[in-house]
């Protein structure tokens, strides 16, 4: 195989919340034999970078552009490599990867995207909470208050909030003041809303109340970054109906009625 017919491949992978132990094998297999390394280091836990071989290559995307970052893809397209294009949470949510595979597919270069677990799963667990109950929330809504980055105004926190449906809102925290504001709309006062801080890290801090008070301990807190905030009925716990799942009455193809 000649020197130009070497295959170089982007793997855009999911990093997990922070914990090095929610890690995916697949994504830790990757690392281990990636050439390049390019990661959010702002955000990604730099434990995992463990699993690299000696003689990788490690760049912080955190203080570069996008054109940055393309530059050192296309200039491993001289030879044959593995970059690893490391990603906090799951790549899929708030990840800016479609510019990057749009740029893959235009340049030819063969990529794949490994997920990852995101960090509202992540705050899920530690909240011990189920996000889907019966008789209670059967939709989560993902979304983010409007900012630098702006948010489709039909997609507007206060359209949502009617809906009355578990919701998990990102990039938001310093905002908290107007988040509650226009949830409250729709929640009301008092529904329970839950704040996890740096979900699966150390450090970790979960805070909960309800919208009538959750912004005053957020502050109290001093907490203006890297964390999710959680409003439903199903944080209330103790009204819900039983999966019909595991109901003995309940036959599926696996189970018939008893």
């Amino acid at each position: 195989m000649s020197r130009k017919e070497k295959i170089v491949k982007v793997f855009f992978l999911g990093a997990g919340p922070g914990n090095p132990g929610l890690l995916t094998v697949k994504a830790r297999d990757v690392i281990g034999k990636a050439d390049i390394i390019i990661y959010a280091g702002s955000l990604v836990n730099k434990e995992i970078l463990k699993f690299a071989k000696k003689n990788a290559r490690f760049y912080d995307s955190s203080a570069m552009s996008l054109k940055e970052i393309l530059k050192i893809m296309k200039n491993a397209k001289s030879g044959k490599a593995v970059i690893a294009r490391i990603h906090s949470g799951d790549p899929s949510i708030y990840g800016a990867i479609q510019e990057q595979i749009e740029w893959c597919e235009k340049e030819k270069i063969l990529h794949e995207v490994i997920p990852g677990v995101s960090s509202f799963c992540a705050g899920a667990a530690s909240l011990k909470q189920e996000l889907t109950l019966p008789g209670v929330s059967q939709t989560v809504i993902i979304t983010r208050l409007s900012g630098r980055t702006k948010v489709p105004f039909k997609e507007d926190l206060k359209k949502l909030a009617r809906i009355k449906a578990t919701i998990v809102i990102f990039l938001s925290i310093d905002k908290i003041d107007r988040v509650v504001e226009k949830l409250r709309s729709g929640y009301g006062s008092a529904a329970p809303a839950a704040v996890v801080f740096r979900a699966s890290w150390p450090d970790e801090l979960i805070i909960r109340g309800t919208l009538k008070d959750i912004a005053g301990k957020i502050k109290n807190k001093r907490i203006g970054r890297q964390a999710l905030i959680y409003v439903g009925d199903v944080l209330k716990r103790n009204s819900f109906k039983k999966s019909r799942l595991y109901d003995k009455r309940f036959s599926h193809s696996y189970r018939g009625e008893k």
